[in-house]
C-alpha cells in the first residue's frame, strides 16, 4: 500500500476514534510522556539554556525515535501501518475532549453557576479562575478553543502529513513539553527557552493553516482575514496571535486583553477590536467552527499528501 493511503486511511480513523472516544480517562500516552519528561527534568534541571536544551533534545528526539522504530517495524504489513498511524493520531488528537470541557463551562455559564465554570476552566487553561467574572471565562474558553484548535488538532495532523508517525508524535511531544516548560517562569525562564522557541517552529505551519481554515469556513470570512491580517502581529505568541485574530474576525467578537497567570497579569492587544464582547453563547458557536476546521484539516493533508506522492512515484509505506 502507498504511503499516502496509509496516512490517510490511517488519520481518518484516528480522527473518528477521537470524534467517538475522546481521550482515555486513564492511561492516556501524551501523559504518560508527561510523566516521563517530569522525571528527566529532575536529572537534568538547572537554571540553563543548554541543560534545558538537552532535555527537549532527550525527550522530543526520543520519543520521535520510538515512533520511528515503530514504523519501520509495520512498514511490511499495510494494515499494521494503518493500525499504527490511526492509534497514533488518537492519541495525539484532543479535539473531542477540547470540545467537551469547553461545553461543559458554556452550560455552566448558562445556567448561571459561573463557581461551578471556575472549576472547571483550569481544565482547559492556566488562567486564574477566581479573578474572572462571567464575560471574561467565557472569553477565556473561546481563546483556548481557537489556540488548543491548532495545537492539539490541525499541528498533528499537519506534520502526520508531512513525517507520518513520528510527525504525530514528534509535534505532540514538543507541544507538551513547551506546556510542561516552556513559560515565562522564573524557574523555566532560561530552561524552557528551547523547547518553546521549538514549539513556535513546530507550531508555525498549522497556526496558520488554522487560521485559513477558520476564515474559509467561519461565520464571517471577511472579518476573518480583516482580524488576522491586522491584529495577529499584536499577540505576542508568533501562532496563537494568527488562530484568535482569526477566530475573533470569524465569531465576531473581540478576544485579547486582561488576562492572569499563576498571579501575573498580563494585558494584551485586543484582537478584532470592532467585534462585541464574547458571550457564553459564542463557547459553543467557537467549538462547532473548531470542529469544521479539524475536519476540513484532515482532508487538506489527505489530498497533500496523495499529490506529493503521485508527483514522487510510488513507494513502500
Amino acid at each position: 500500500m502507498r504511503a499516502d493511503r496509509v496516512f490517510v486511511y490511517g488519520a481518518a480513523a484516528g480522527l473518528a476514534g477521537d470524534l467517538l472516544l475522546g481521550d482515555p480517562r486513564r492511561g492516556h500516552p501524551v501523559a504518560a510522556f508527561g510523566r516521563a519528561a517530569s522525571a528527566v527534568e529532575r536529572v537534568l534541571w538547572r537554571d540553563h539554556r543548554g541543560r534545558g536544551a538537552l532535555h527537549t533534545a532527550v525527550c522530543a528526539g526520543g520519543a520521535v525515535a520510538a515512533a520511528v522504530l515503530a514504523s519501520r517495524a509495520v512498514r511490511r504489513s499495510p494494515a499494521a501501518s494503518v493500525a499504527l498511524t490511526a492509534a497514533a493520531t488518537w492519541a495525539v488528537v484532543g479535539g473531542t475532549t477540547l470540545g467537551r470541557e469547553a461545553t461543559a463551562i458554556g452550560d455552566a455559564l448558562a445556567a448561571g453557576d459561573v463557581e461551578a465554570a471556575r472549576e472547571r476552566l483550569p481544565h482547559l487553561c492556566g488562567r486564574d479562575p477566581q479573578a474572572l467574572d462571567e464575560q471574561q471565562i467565557a472569553r477565556a474558553v473561546v481563546e483556548s478553543v481557537a489556540e488548543n484548535t491548532s495545537d492539539a488538532v490541525v499541528g498533528a495532523l499537519v506534520w502526520g502529513a508531512l513525517a507520518g508517525v513520528p510527525g504525530l508524535v514528534g509535534f505532540r511531544a514538543v507541544n507538551t513539553l513547551d506546556a510542561m516548560v516552556g513559560h515565562k517562569s522564573p524557574r523555566y525562564l532560561r530552561y524552557g527557552w528551547a523547547s518553546a522557541r521549538l514549539d513556535d517552529v513546530a507550531g508555525w505551519p498549522g497556526a496558520r493553516l488554522t487560521a485559513a481554515l477558520a476564515a474559509v469556513c467561519g461565520p464571517d470570512r471577511r472579518g476573518a482575514l480583516r482580524a488576522w491580517r491586522a491584529d495577529a502581529a499584536k499577540h505576542p505568541s508568533p501562532n496563537a496571535g494568527p488562530v484568535e485574530a482569526s477566530f475573533a474576525g470569524a465569531l465576531g467578537v473581540r478576544l485579547g486583553g486582561s488576562l492572569s497567570y499563576g498571579g501575573r497579569v498580563e494585558h494584551r492587544p485586543v484582537l478584532n477590536g470592532a467585534g462585541r464582547a464574547v458571550e457564553f453563547g459564542d463557547i459553543g458557536r467557537a467549538v462547532r467552527l473548531s470542529r469544521r476546521v479539524g475536519l476540513l484539516t484532515l482532508a487538506v493533508c489527505a489530498a497533500g499528501r496523495v499529490l506529493r506522492q503521485g508527483r514522487g512515484g510510488r513507494r513502500p509505506a
